[in-house]
């Protein structure tokens, strides 16, 4: 397709492609190049590249340039990129690495999804092949690993998270408060993208990773943990802010009869199987007695999230674990503990001695073990004496239709 053609969809489409650059000297122009087979509409971010970056760019001083005098991270790189794009006039902005992995052919694939969106807020992230001898296995389980995460934070199944090639619609993200500047902002943009009902959606684009030339800034150590904190983050933002948010939104505009099918349904969810409703109580007694204390609520709730069990009845079934019988909770585990160790018996152990956990410091072991065993122990029990109950209940409900 003639450069005239795919410049004027470009221009239509009111997109740039951005490019942000950090050492990459041995990859950049052809990268630059590649893309200006396409169009001329580009942004690049030199975030203080220390090499030969910046004497390669004064070649296309006719391009927007961007240069920062530290080195601030890829995220921080982007963000400038996005406020640049939209001062420009453009609505859309289309991201490519540096490093040569990503194909300048693959960019009319964005334009050709853009142009099938008819609401155009959507987010496109390019769907990598991760697999085969050629992609190094840090790439592909790092990839994995953020995928399930963002399907907990937002409920949306996606092939690939982590690829750099992406569209990202300017005037939405700019709104955004986004607060991370490294490799985690590419998860932080796209859950908070999500969470404002932007469709976040892949499309498959080719890759290469050509270890002679490519020059990867990612620290597996550090990146990884900076990772790993956002998302503790961001699940804990789901369970108290996001889901009761999206929960208070679809109420609000529901009326009386469908509020009572929806809690019926959808909370309570009272034609569940006996066997899901006795699996969230089960849930929920493990992990009110197991020893988390502090966390008892968070970890439950995001339990019965991934595993799609009954989130009320697990939070309720949780709460064996309220202070009146926290004592009791104590010393059970203590002494199932001693039981389990071949311990004798406590019996100077007074029950109403107890104030927390940290009265069983002198025996932590005995009391953790103790409390893991109690926890499995209950759970089965409580779980199966429950499920009796609700079949008993379904059959009886059953006869009578």
């Amino acid at each position: 397709m003639a450069l005239a053609s795919l410049q004027a969809r470009f221009q239509l489409l009111k997109c740039v492609v951005m490019i942000p650059t950090y050492n990459n000297e041995r990859t950049l122009t052809r990268v630059i190049d590649a893309v200006l087979r396409y169009t001329t509409n580009v942004i690049i971010v030199n975030d203080g590249s220390t090499d030969n970056t910046a004497n390669l760019l004064k070649d296309y001083d006719f391009l927007t340039q961007i240069h920062l005098f530290k080195n601030k991270g890829k995220g921080f790189a982007l963000r400038q990129a996005f406020h640049k794009a939209e001062e420009l006039g453009y609505e859309y902005g289309i991201s490519i690495d540096s490093d040569g992995q990503h194909f300048a052919e693959d960019l009319p694939i964005f334009l050709e999804e853009l142009e099938k969106e008819p609401n155009k807020e959507i987010l496109l992230i390019g769907s990598r092949t991760m697999t085969g001898p050629e992609i190094p296995s840090k790439s592909s389980f790092g990839n994995k690993f953020s995928n399930f995460w963002f399907w907990i934070e937002t409920g949306t199944k996606l092939t690939d998270t982590q690829c750099g090639y992406r569209l990202y619609p300017l005037q939405q993200i700019n709104k955004m408060y986004l607060f991370t500047n490294k490799f985690e902002f590419e998860i932080e943009v796209i859950v908070k993208a999500a969470w404002r009902h932007i469709e976040v959606k892949n499309v498959p684009v080719q890759v290469l990773y050509d270890p002679s030339e490519r020059v990867s800034h990612f620290r597996p150590f550090q990146d990884f943990t900076r990772i790993s904190i956002l998302n503790t983050f961001l699940v804990a933002a789901t369970l108290v802010y996001y889901l009761p948010k999206r929960s208070f939104h679809e109420l609000k505009n529901t009326n009386r009869k469908e509020l009572y099918q929806i809690w019926r349904e959808k909370i309570l969810k009272v034609n569940e199987p006996p066997h899901k409703k006795a699996l969230a109580i089960s849930l929920g007694i493990f992990i009110g007695i197991a020893p988390f204390w502090g966390f008892h609520t968070l970890l439950v709730l995001f339990l019965a999230q991934i595993t799609q069990l009954n989130k009320v009845l697990a939070f309720l079934a949780s709460n064996i674990s309220f202070p009146p019988f926290i004592p009791f909770i104590i010393y059970l585990s203590y002494q199932t503990g001693g039981f389990i160790l071949g311990n004798e018996l406590d019996t100077g152990l007074e029950i109403f001695e107890i104030k927390n956990a940290l009265d069983m410091v002198n025996g932590m072991k005995q009391y953790v073990i103790g409390a893991f065993v109690l926890a499995t122990a209950s759970s089965l029990l409580v779980g199966i004496v429950f499920y009796f109950i609700f079949s008993i209940r379904q059959n009886k409900q059953a006869a009578k239709a």
